[in-house]
């Protein structure tokens, strides 16, 4: 008979960055679901946001990085423990807000029940910027230092119009992959959401520098 405790499932996570429930369900001599979550309630660990929570890691302040996540593969965890605590706290800290989109490619899931959850439970704040949601601080000071520095990255990414950067070139290259033939107007409607925007002048320069729409012009596809 195995002898159970939890040192043994310290032992088995500090051995392996990930595992699932039947590798803990095995080091413990088969034990059931109930006993599993019995001894993991005195080990620190903490579970997948991603996945359905399906795998496990030792829970050590060091590994994560400087967003508060740890990423082995394609499978993420949080220093919070939960998703809905994590979308919280990357929004608290935030200099500019974060926008649905932003928070997506950030965490690399879905957020957008945990975000109407949190406006509803007022545990964030939301403004609407030029037809996009911001999601803010609920601390008045905060959001408003928040929404001044979004205003002043919307007001700089206006200014520069069709200045370019490798990032704004390939959104605009991939929403033309995903979208064939799709005019410059279109693709600023398939970009909304990014912050700071990406204006029409923008997507046109990128048109232009790798002759888009023109007969006879170079094609990406």
């Amino acid at each position: 008979m195995t002898l159970r405790s939890p040192q043994i499932l310290v032992d088995l996570l500090k051995s392996h960055s990930v595992v699932e429930f039947n590798d803990i369900r095995a080091a413990l001599g088969g034990a059931s679901p109930a006993t599993v979550f019995r001894y993991l309630r005195q080990v620190p660990y903490r579970s997948s946001y991603n996945y359905n929570g399906r795998f496990y890691t030792l829970h050590e302040p060091s590994r994560y990085d400087h967003l508060g996540l740890f990423r082995h593969g394609d499978i993420f965890f949080s220093r919070d423990g939960t998703l809905k605590l994590t979308v919280r706290r990357v929004i608290w800290e935030s200099e500019a807000g974060m926008t649905q989109r932003e928070l997506q490619e950030l965490l690399h899931v879905r957020v957008q029940s945990f975000l109407k959850a949190l406006v509803e439970e007022k545990e964030i704040g939301r403004e609407r910027i030029e037809g996009i949601y911001h999601y803010l601080h609920t601390q008045l000071e905060i959001q408003r230092a928040q929404l001044q520095h979004r205003f002043s990255l919307i007001t700089e990414a206006k200014e520069k119009q069709a200045a370019l950067d490798d990032k704004v070139i390939i959104r605009v290259l991939l929403t033309l992959i995903r979208y064939p033939g799709a005019k410059s107007e279109e693709v600023v409607r398939h970009l909304r959401g990014f912050s700071p925007p990406i204006i029409l002048s923008q997507v046109n320069a990128v048109f232009t520098r790798y002759n888009i729409g023109e007969k006879g012009g170079p094609t990406i596809f």
